[in-house]
């Protein structure tokens, strides 16, 4: 029983702390505000403003109900184990595993509260200064983001894909479909830095590549980004590159560019100019909103957690592959000696230190 004890002190710590994250005290104040607000009258006139204010009840009633039933569950359980009958510890082992495991749930849900985090995510690698060994490890980040994306049986379809001289990619925009997606890779954006024995030097030297990776959210229609017309300039191209799985050779290739802030996206992969376009305006929206973001709130927490500067120099991770193997994540210090595995998309220990670092902020 003693173990049993141990356990549940850590529980009744973690839903201490679960309260603290959820903020429930302050959603519990926000509920009442917000059912004093929908019993004023006309409240159901305005069907725009009505239908915000009752999804914004409806998430802190959530987090409220759900936080006050766990907080429940520990209560009986506290109640359960005082009565220090030995008869009863298998029932109250049940119970403790019942307990955690909802903890764990609730936990999940607070990695990924963001208001972007169920979304679909777009992702840009762009090479580094360079040449051929920059566009290699580019096309390296691709195949392990292409292997995570298998594992996780989510979607990946490339956009557009700039392919190296030599080798490799000097950039690529692609699309990967799956619940959170947008929320478990938000922590992927930022510079990474290659070290390895360079398989393109016949002297066979250490080299060090960098390539940044831009991570965004599937911007729905229902989020209103103002784009006129007169702004953009649209040229259309023949895609360039090897062809094989990725790229798809047509002359429907579309390049948007938004002339009042210089932003250029392309889109090459789709069957006609027109889906082409299509595609092209939603990364576009998802860039400009963004760009809003970082205007309203000068830090990009509100849907990338804290905004990494894209220079050489301010890497979020490296990857090192000689004299010894090891990726180290420099935000969160977490580490793993099996780079390979990494390479190969093994990237959940890394995805959910930094989630939780920054939950826990």
């Amino acid at each position: 029983m003693e173990e049993i004890s141990k356990q549940i002190k850590a529980l009744e710590k973690e839903v201490n702390l679960l309260a603290q994250l959820l903020k429930v005290e302050n959603k519990k104040e926000q509920v009442s505000n917000l059912q004093l607000v929908m019993a004023e009258p006309g409240f159901w006139n305005d069907q725009k403003k009505s239908s915000a204010v009752v999804a914004e009840l409806k998430d802190a009633k959530s987090d409220v109900d759900d936080w006050s039933e766990v907080h429940d569950k520990l209560l009986d359980l506290k109640e359960l184990f005082e009565l220090k009958d030995e008869s009863l510890k298998s029932d109250i082992e049940k119970e403790v595993k019942a307990l955690d495991g909802s903890c764990k749930r609730l936990r999940l849900r607070i990695l990924f509260s963001g208001k972007f985090d169920k979304a679909n995510a777009i992702v840009e690698i762009n090479s580094g200064a360079g040449g051929t060994e920059a566009c290699d490890w580019a096309g390296m980040l691709f195949r392990m983001y292409f292997r995570w994306s298998e594992d996780k049986k989510f979607k990946l379809k490339v956009l557009s894909e700039v392919r190296g001289e030599e080798a490799g990619i000097k950039s690529t925009t692609f699309f990967i479909e799956g619940l959170r997606a947008y929320g478990l890779l938000r922590s992927e954006k930022g510079v990474h830095r290659l070290v390895r024995i360079s398989p393109f030097d016949a002297n066979k030297r250490r080299h060090t590549s960098f390539a940044s990776i831009d991570v965004l959210p599937e911007i729905k229609e229902d989020i209103e980004i103002d784009i006129k017309t007169d702004d953009l300039r649209v040229d259309t191209f023949r895609s360039s590159g090897a062809g094989g799985q990725h790229v798809n050779v047509t002359d429907s290739a579309v390049r948007i560019t938004h002339l009042p802030t210089g932003i250029v996206v392309s889109c090459q992969n789709e069957r006609s100019q027109h889906q082409n376009k299509f595609t092209a305006l939603k990364i576009l929206k998802a860039k400009l909103y963004k760009i809003k973001e970082e205007e309203s709130k000068k830090e990009l927490e509100g849907i990338s957690g804290k905004k990494q500067r894209i220079e050489w120099g301010s890497q979020i991770r490296s990857y090192v592959l000689h004299p010894y193997l090891l990726v180290k994540d420099h935000r969160t210090n977490t580490e793993n000696h099996n780079a390979r595995s990494v390479l190969d998309g093994k990237l959940d220990d890394f995805i959910y230190a930094f989630l939780k670092q920054n939950a826990d902020t």
